[in-house]
């Protein structure tokens, strides 16, 4: 039901690219070229200045931007009201989860969530909270999975689950034999971490900061993108890492990675749906209510 050209358009606007455009849609860039002109031609206005090699927005192509993404957010309500009417739950939801949610939380309740409703077509974007949070805010999902302490006030976060972030070492390793660690002994021992942008490292640097430790002040060998990263790290090097507990249930059942004890630190954490300000609609608030019943989640 959706204009097709509209959705050419705001993939231009989205990359500033006639020719990522033309990838990400799968068409030649001829035709992208033809679309932008035809819709153009209809308003009577340029929506896009060609300079060399760039393309900008006009002031005509900004206003036309605003209104795309509400026109299809109605489309995409009409193809769920009408579906629902016809008791036939079916479309496209477009998910983000940051990188442990994405990786050891969410994967099961999707593959349940598909099995009820093996008609609407799922699409997940991994990422750190920012740029989950990001991808929210440029329109390019409808809700997102995150962690972290802070907030932006353009989203709506709704908590759904604990999680708790631990201090291991590879089993192997020979300061895996340290039972217990005090917080000077954690801040000069070899440690590994999320990078910058993660919820993970956000929420460390909270509960250190409760401690008045910084960062600067830690043993800091290096960040890493991925927990499944730092546990890679931790099997070959003597170091400590500080990973979610959601992401280390295989390795505590075989007993490779051991956790350790540090007097005074806790690292709680809660994990968040989170949308743009206002009530979730169609996919997304299904999905919600999925959750919500199927798994017991606040």
């Amino acid at each position: 039901m959706r204009d097709f050209r509209l959705k050419v358009f705001q993939a231009v606007a989205a990359h500033l690219s006639f020719t990522k455009a033309a990838a990400e849609l799968f068409i030649t860039q001829p035709a992208v070229t033809r679309h932008i002109r035809e819709l153009e031609e209809e308003l009577g206005v340029s929506l896009f200045e060609r300079k060399a090699n760039r393309v900008q927005l006009t002031q005509a192509g900004d206003i036309l931007l605003a209104h795309a993404g509400r026109v299809s957010d109605i489309y995409k309500q009409i193809d769920f009201d009408i579906n629902q009417l016809r008791q036939r739950f079916a479309g496209a939801l477009q998910l983000g989860a940051s990188t442990t949610i994405g990786q050891y939380v969410l994967p099961s309740m999707l593959a349940g969530f598909y099995q009820a409703f093996p008609d609407v077509k799922l699409s997940l974007l991994n990422g750190n909270t920012q740029q989950i949070e990001a991808a929210l805010l440029d329109k390019k999902i409808e809700l997102g999975f995150v962690e972290g302490k802070t907030r932006n006030t353009q989203l709506r976060y709704t908590a759904f689950q604990e999680d708790e972030l631990v201090v291991v070492a590879h089993a192997q390793q020979p300061l895996a034999k340290q039972a217990f660690l005090s917080l000077k002994q954690l801040a000069a021992l070899p440690l590994v971490l999320r990078e910058r942008g993660s919820g993970s490292l956000e929420v460390v640097e909270h509960a250190l900061a409760s401690h008045d430790m910084r960062l600067d002040n830690m043993n800091l060998v290096m960040h890493i993108g991925s927990t499944e990263g730092i546990k890679s790290f931790l099997r070959h090097t003597n170091c400590l890492g500080i990973v979610p507990v959601a992401a280390l249930q295989p390795e505590l059942v075989g007993k490779e990675f051991r956790i350790i004890s540090v007097k005074g630190l806790s690292v709680p954490r809660t994990f968040y749906f989170v949308h743009l300000q206002g009530k979730p609609s169609g996919l997304s608030a299904t999905l919600l209510q999925f959750i919500r019943k199927r798994y017991n989640r606040k």
